[in-house]
């Protein structure tokens, strides 16, 4: 994809494709596609909440990116963002002023496909939205500076779309599904790790009191490790309650999650870095699959 800021017309489609940064979508589809596989292995499998729930994670995380890259802007960052494209307004490619308006458009889309959930979770999901709108914002301003960075995946890529996702197709939540919930938290937030591991320097300098600055860099380098085997143990359960293939198929991401570590511990900082987050956010995608092939296979044995 080429990104050549004298190439791209400021606020053309294309330009708006960049900032939405397609490849951090992972992200949001990840923690959906283990609540519906939950959901299938129940057998309560119900299509259309399943999409809202997909384009509701979508369309949030795209208008996440969007006030990550104002809020940059505005802060006068020169720092690039090595997930996805330079940042969009400090390139040019869309005003301050275009990308505000696609902040609100994004959270309207958002709300409407929420709002459309209602009918199948009840009105109390309004309140699970107005906390991801919250957090879509007060994570860039505030808390990412706090070091609760790790904390927040946790719960808003691990517990809140599981769970929602879950709830939404069946009805019912359980402690497995919340189990679950924490395996892909923790699979995602190997994401997280290696970023903040990239940036480690730079967040020092300003300020940025992510946990790896706090700790250091060998526990960097063991927290990544650590995420990947944790999302596993969690993924393990499965097996506790009967659904076997889910519980042994996402094993076969364990070894992909080693061969990351190991190039993370080689390269250990630089640009270079940007191919440990490559081979991150496609290995969380391959946890998902895992899961979901497992329940799928437990669901015709």
């Amino acid at each position: 994809m080429e990104t050549n800021s004298t190439k791209i017309k400021t606020n053309s489609l294309y330009a708006w494709l960049l900032a939405a940064r397609p490849k951090t979508l992972t992200g949001a589809a990840v923690p959906v596609i283990i609540g519906t596989a939950l959901a299938i292995g129940d057998g309560c499998f119900n299509y259309t909440p399943a999409l809202l729930c997909f384009v509701f994670a979508f369309l949030m995380q795209i208008a996440a990116n969007f006030i990550n890259d104002l809020i940059d802007f505005r802060k006068g960052s020169d720092r690039e963002d090595r997930l996805g494209p330079e940042r969009a307004c400090a390139q040019g490619w869309i005003t301050p002023k275009a990308m505000s308006w696609g902040i609100a458009v994004t959270i309207v889309l958002a709300s409407v496909a929420g709002l459309c959930l209602l009918a199948f979770g009840g009105k109390w999901l309004i309140i699970i939205g107005l906390a991801c709108i919250a957090f879509a914002f007060l994570y860039t301003t505030i808390l990412s500076y706090c070091g609760l960075g790790d904390l927040l995946v946790l719960v808003f890529f691990g517990l809140v779309p599981v769970v929602c996702t879950y709830y939404v197709q069946s009805g019912t939540v359980n402690t497995f599904v919340f189990l679950a919930a924490l395996g892909s938290g923790f699979a995602i937030n190997a994401l997280l790790v290696v970023n903040n591991y990239r940036d480690r320097e730079a967040d020092k300098k300003s300020g940025k009191n992510t946990i790896i600055v706090r700790f250091g860099e060998r526990f960097g380098q063991t927290y990544y490790l650590a995420t990947g085997v944790i999302a596993v143990i969690f993924a393990l359960s499965s097996s506790l309650h009967g659904f076997i293939f889910a519980g042994i198929l996402p094993v076969l991401y364990l070894p992909m999650h080693i061969k990351a570590w190991r190039n993370l511990v080689k390269i250990n900082k630089g640009k270079e870095l940007n191919k440990v987050l490559g081979m991150t956010s496609a290995n969380m995608m391959m946890y998902a699959f895992l899961v979901l092939a497992g329940f799928i296979l437990d669901g015709l044995v």
